[in-house]
């Protein structure tokens, strides 16, 4: 059967893709984040995965205001970015993993999550970005050395899944990949956050404190911030650092306890927290 590696939760801030643009990795503004990644890389190096499964929010490339599910997941055979608006260069296509996505429907809907399966499916900077820090030489040859299962949260529009609700889906993901009839090595990357508002009377609001209490509980309490409900996440940490929704399923998808193996914190980019963290089960 198939088993899950690790886990991998990132920032997806669209200004990094500016910043691989313009190669200002070694900027003093940027630099503190982009020295995060080499070890992450050199891990995914000896690790090999076969597929990563990436749970990411849409930011209305494919779902706008109108119509917005909750949970989502691509069941196409390749995914393709465009522009939404910041200018960001197109990437080669991902390929999908079509056996993977639909082992993945049909267990969730097993275990009674409705999910918006998504045979045609563009994805945007909050998927694209983290496949582009983790393998950084995979766009120019054209191609990526993991196929790919997507899987979209609704962290834009109220009302949003609970925290409850998006560790039990993490669960869920974890045993659908157990139980996938294959010998794959499954990453989970989880991408958003961490602390950040972008708008409104608390426009620039980070929340230093609370986002290495929350880091930290992924490794020895993973459970620990189900106990919020979302406003009092959002209050904690911004209308748009909600986004540690995704981490937190991210986390969940890989059970029982995590060996932390790296992590960066660095403020800000972009007016964002932005967060790092590689685990890996600890048996």
């Amino acid at each position: 059967m198939a088993h899950i590696v690790g886990a991998i939760t990132t920032s997806h801030v669209p200004a990094i893709g500016r910043a691989i643009a313009k190669d200002l990795q070694n900027d003093s503004y940027w630099k503190p984040f982009f020295d995060g990644f080499p070890p992450v890389r050199q891990w995914l190096s000896e690790v090999k995965p076969d597929v990563a499964v990436v749970i990411y929010n849409d930011h209305g490339l494919n779902f706008f205001l109108d119509k917005m599910p909750t949970f989502s997941v691509g069941a196409a055979p390749s995914y393709r970015n465009a522009d939404e608006g910041w200018g960001l260069a197109d990437m080669a296509p991902f390929q999908g993993n079509q056996d993977l996505s639909w082992h993945l429907i049909n267990s969730l809907v097993n275990d009674e999550f409705d999910i918006t399966t998504c045979q045609e499916m563009l994805v945007d900077h909050a998927f694209c970005l983290p496949m582009a820090l983790l393998w950084p030489d995979a766009d120019a040859r054209g191609s990526w050395p993991v196929t790919t299962v997507p899987v979209c949260l609704n962290t834009v529009q109220f009302p949003l899944p609970t925290a409850v609700r998006c560790y039990k889906l993490g669960e869920a993901i974890g045993r659908a990949v157990a139980s996938w009839d294959s010998d794959a090595r499954v990453v989970i990357i989880g991408t958003g956050g961490l602390s950040h508002q972008l708008d409104g009377q608390r426009a620039g609001f980070i929340n230093k404190q609370f986002d290495l209490q929350f880091m930290d509980s992924l490794v020895r309490d993973p459970a620990w911030p189900t106990r919020f409900s979302i406003h009092e996440l959002v209050e904690k940490v911004g209308t748009q650092g909600i986004e540690l929704l995704m981490w937190l399923t991210t986390r969940a998808a890989m059970p029982g306890p995590a060996r932390l193996l790296h992590s960066n914190y660095h403020i800000p980019i972009s007016n964002t927290a932005a967060g790092l963290m590689l685990m890996e089960p600890a048996a």
